[in-house]
């Protein structure tokens, strides 16, 4: 029991340290536009706004109680599958940010288009994701299992005896299921190939060890979260 604890505290620390990273990488712009993709109840989103600045908010989510909440917290929150056409304008945001979301998504060649048509040239992307090249998804591997990121395939934990939720029913929505996983050169290389520039890249959690060495050894974190940039028409690759 005691060990469980340790370890679901290793998670909750290095979920906080990513939320810390995503906040580093924004920047003060304010009267910017920010459009939060699976903004869920809009609270995250708020607190993306006090960093940037600015209380221009918009999100996007497909459960109407979470956007319903959103709204009441006055996020322009829109209901819309984002595996779809995004309900927004082209060039019409400074920064788009999605946090655990390229997970869920089964067309991600949608996704990242439309995360790019609607972000304004020389606006800005934040992709968090959990990373499958982690030190931990790589010994599951080793060992024939699922990897611990990959065990939420179905609404059931299923494939990882040491999963702390194994065999927990933990979901009630197929959208919240994971669909596809990158690891730390696959999620830049698919970044750059739609035309983004990567700028940052900060990294959490490095289980069983402390979460702040995730952020020294990118390539085996937990959680990587980037910043990339719409390239400007006058963008010369080096």
């Amino acid at each position: 029991m005691c060990l469980r604890r340790y370890l679901i505290n290793l998670v909750d620390k290095s979920k906080s340290d990513n939320d810390k990273n995503i906040l580093d990488l924004l920047e003060k712009v304010p009267q910017a536009k920010l459009l939060d993709l699976g903004c869920a109840d809009g609270e995250w989103t708020l607190k993306l706004g006090e960093k940037v600045c600015t209380k221009n908010l918009f999100g996007v989510d497909i459960i109407e109680e979470q956007i319903k909440k959103a709204i009441s917290r006055e996020v322009e929150c829109r209901c819309a599958d984002l595996n779809g056409d995004l309900p927004f304008e082209d060039e019409m945001f400074d920064v788009v940010h999605a946090n655990q979301v390229i997970e869920h998504i089964y067309n991600l060649e949608k996704f990242i288009k439309e995360a790019y048509r609607v972000l304004k040239t020389d606006g800005y992307a934040i992709i968090s994701t959990e990373n499958l090249s982690s030190w931990h998804n790589i010994f599951a591997l080793i060992c024939g299992w699922q990897p611990f990121s990959a065990t939420n395939y179905l609404l059931k934990t299923l494939g990882n005896p040491l999963s702390l939720w194994k065999g927990r029913e933990h979901h009630t929505d197929e959208s919240l299921c994971h669909n596809k996983l990158w690891a730390y050169r696959g999620l830049i290389e698919f970044l750059e190939n739609y035309n983004f520039k990567i700028e940052r890249i900060k990294g959490a959690g490095y289980y069983p060890l402390f979460s702040f060495l995730g952020n020294l050894d990118k390539r085996h974190c937990h959680w990587i979260t980037i910043k990339a940039r719409k390239k400007s028409k006058n963008y010369v690759s080096k």
